[in-house]
């Protein structure tokens, strides 16, 4: 049986090394997603997919989902830019991206199309789980999601947690105490000053262990 296992980051360079780590171990880059915030831009190079993103930060099929699949070199040679709805401009590569743009990979039971919330609802996550990784990406941070069979799942828990992932329960305690109840897919995407003053809210627990 197969199960979903994701964690957030607040440091892309963080999930970056996670998902090499992951690669490394031998974990198949097909079995890896990643979803990026890149509201500064700084992730835009080479050839993207710009096309597939047009003014309104909506998601067009074609271009941007195809480069979301993966690339030949690993799971970040495949990263491509597009938008889904609420978290603004992102980088992407792999299974549950493609699901949450609606490129109709593995979109079944229910998952919404361009929803990013029924994306990880439909891979496994509880709706706070869902809501609260949502919300993560919109305000800066990177999803790692791993799918495994049940003979590994501690490995590839034990590899996300050594780069600093995010405490899902204490993250969505601290977005509640500002007042947020749930991820709004309608809500502007987070500047980059936005996120900064957001992360100096709480704490990023910079106290694990690499």
């Amino acid at each position: 049986m197969t199960r979903t296992i994701t964690r957030l980051f607040d440091d892309y360079a963080d999930a970056k090394a996670a998902v090499s780590a992951l690669e490394s171990h031998g974990v198949p880059h097909g079995s890896i997603s990643i979803i990026a915030n890149d509201a500064d831009g700084r992730h835009q190079a080479g050839d993207t997919g710009h096309d597939g993103v047009n003014d309104h930060g909506d998601v067009s099929r074609g271009t941007s989902t195809g480069a979301v699949l993966g690339g030949a070199g690993g799971l970040l040679a495949g990263l491509g830019l597009l938008a889904i709805p609420g978290l603004g401009p992102i980088v992407a590569a792999g299974w549950l991206a493609a699901t949450a743009a609606g490129a109709g990979i593995g979109a079944v039971g229910g998952a919404a199309t361009g929803s990013i919330v029924g994306a990880l609802k439909n891979a496994g996550h509880s709706d706070e789980e869902a809501n609260v990784y949502s919300e993560g990406v919109r305000r800066g941070g990177t999803l790692v999601s791993v799918r495994t069979d049940d003979a590994a799942p501690g490995q590839v828990e034990s590899i996300l947690d050594t780069y600093r992932s995010v405490d899902a329960t204490e993250r969505g305690a601290a977005y509640r105490a500002q007042g947020w109840n749930a991820f709004d897919p309608g809500a502007p995407a987070y500047t980059r000053d936005e996120i900064e003053r957001d992360r100096a809210s709480y704490s990023t627990r910079r106290d694990r262990v690499i």
